[in-house]
C-alpha cells in the first residue's frame, strides 16, 4: 500500500532551499497552509520566489514571510490586504509580478498539465501586456501566458488519505488544486488524515499521484482577512 505520511512540517519541507520557487495555496487566509509557513520561517530559507494568490497580511500567512525579508519575489493577484507588502514594493526591496486573478489560476493549472502557454484576452492593452505577444483570434485580441511550476507547492486541505488524496472544502478549494498539480514537490497539510480507502473517491478533489508528502496539522487558526457583522 503507497503510503506518503510524513510525521510533520519539518519531515516534509526537507530539502527545501534558499533561491527556490514555491506555490502557496489558499485564498485571502482560507485554505493556507498554516503549519508549512511556520517552517519556512523556522528554516529561515530566503530569496525564495512566492506564487500565491495573495500575500497575506501583515502578522499572519505569507506576510509573515516578508516581515523576516525572506521573500525576493511575489508573484500574486490581490496584495491589498499586507502593508508590509506595499512598503517593501514602493521601496524597490520587494520584486513584484501582478496578474489577473484568472490568469493566475490557469497558469498554474496549465504549468501542472504540461501546457507551456495559453492565449487570454484579460489584460491585453494594459501593463500586464507590456512584453508579452499578443495575437488575434475572431477578431478579439489575446495575450500569451505561460504556465507555472514550483519546486515546492505547499497546500492545505480538509481531509487527506495515506496515499496523498486530498478533500478541500469551501474557499480553500479555489487556488489549492490547481497549484498541488504544479509542484516537484507536493506536501499537502490536512485537517484529517485517514487510512487510504476511506474517502469517497468521488468526492475526491486532488488525486494522490499529485502529492508527494503528506501530514497532518495542527492548531489551525482560521483567521479571516475583514470579518464584517450585522449591526443589531
Amino acid at each position: 500500500m503507497i503510503d506518503k505520511t510524513v510525521p510533520n512540517a519539518q519531515a516534509a519541507l526537507q530539502g527545501l532551499a534558499d533561491g527556490m520557487t514555491l506555490m502557496l495555496g489558499g485564498f485571502g487566509l482560507c485554505g493556507i497552509p498554516e503549519n508549512s509557513i511556520q517552517e519556512l520561517l523556522r528554516l529561515g530559507v530566503k530569496n525564495l520566489t512566492c506564487i500565491s494568490n495573495n500575500a497575506g497580511v501583515d502578522d499572519f500567512g505569507i506576510g509573515l514571510l516578508l516581515q523576516t525579508k525572506q521573500v525576493k519575489k511575489m508573484i500574486s493577484s490581490y496584495v491589498g490586504e499586507n502593508a508590509e507588502f506595499e512598503r517593501q514594493l514602493l521601496s524597490g526591496e520587494l520584486e513584484v509580478e501582478l496578474i489577473p486573478q484568472g490568469t493566475l489560476a490557469e497558469r498554474c493549472r496549465a504549468g501542472g498539465a504540461g501546457i507551456p502557454a495559453f492565449f487570454t484576452p484579460a489584460g491585453y492593452g494594459t501593463e500586464v501586456g507590456e512584453g508579452k505577444e499578443s495575437r488575434e483570434f475572431n477578431g478579439k485580441m489575446y495575450l500569451m501566458e505561460t504556465g507555472l511550476i514550483a519546486d515546492f507547492a505547499l497546500v492545505k486541505a480538509w481531509k487527506g488519505d495515506t496515499a496523498g488524496n486530498l478533500v478541500y472544502k469551501g474557499t480553500a478549494r479555489n487556488f489549492n488544486p490547481m497549484m498541488a498539480t504544479a509542484g516537484k514537490i507536493t506536501v499537502a497539510e490536512v485537517e484529517e488524515l485517514v487510512p487510504a480507502g476511506e474517502l469517497d473517491p468521488n468526492q475526491i478533489h486532488t488525486p494522490g499521484i499529485f502529492v508527494q508528502r503528506i501530514y497532518q496539522g495542527q492548531h489551525y487558526e482560521k483567521r479571516i482577512e475583514q470579518r464584517t457583522v450585522r449591526q443589531s
